[in-house]
């Protein structure tokens, strides 16, 4: 069980839940998209929101800015958060755009806003759990998703409520976190993913007004 608690805090860490919401949405979505487009927006997401990210780390720690991939210390984020912002910001603009890929676009602009959300929070010396916010965002991305295509995938929710909880077992049982600590990040997560899932709905509903 020790050996779980440990691997869930690396397989559901944040930084892979936006390339895995990316890979959900062009799997599952049942509308064609070209296999070379799809690759190379996977590739795209896949660089700006893992890759560099990755690299930036290894640049903070070498100046002495971060200690572990965990950012552990609420001081230690304000720089990651910062730069994933501006990752975010460039997604947005330059790899997803709002006509051909909506559900993405909107799930970015709701993991803009949690990010921003934990980014503030820093400065007020409040640390909120970034493995909830990715897992939970995630969660309710999907969710929304099968919402609005009318679709059941309940293994699939199912897996990520259980990675859910045992990503917030993880951060308790290492002590990274409390309990209060990882609600905030449940919030900061679903939240925003909330806010963009009624602006896709909307979206949706006028898109059906207009065609019909």
């Amino acid at each position: 069980m020790k050996l779980v608690l440990k691997l869930a805090s690396y397989l559901f860490h944040p930084l892979w839940m936006p390339f895995l919401g990316s890979l959900f949405y062009f799997l599952l979505i049942p509308r064609y998209f070209p296999v070379e487009i799809v690759k190379a927006k996977l590739m795209a997401i896949a660089i700006i929101t893992i890759f560099i990210p990755i690299v930036f780390y290894f640049l903070l720690k070498n100046l002495g800015k971060v200690t572990n991939i965990f950012l552990d210390r609420v001081n230690e984020r304000r720089w990651p958060l910062f730069f994933f912002i501006l990752l975010s910001f460039m997604v947005l603009n330059q790899i997803l755009n709002i006509y051909n890929y909506p559900g993405l676009y909107f799930y970015f602009i709701g993991i803009l806003i949690s990010t921003v959300l934990s980014y503030l929070l820093t400065w007020l010396n409040l640390k909120a759990s970034l493995h909830m916010v990715g897992m939970s965002g995630l969660l309710m991305f999907v969710v929304g998703f099968c919402i609005y295509f009318h679709l059941y995938f309940i293994y699939t929710i199912s897996f990520l409520i259980i990675a859910t909880g045992l990503t917030a077992s993880s951060r308790l049982y290492h002590k990274a976190h409390t309990p209060g600590e990882l609600i905030l990040g449940f919030i900061i997560g679903v939240i925003p993913q909330l806010i963009a899932f009624n602006l896709w709905f909307r979206e949706y509903r006028m898109s059906d007004l207009f065609s019909g």
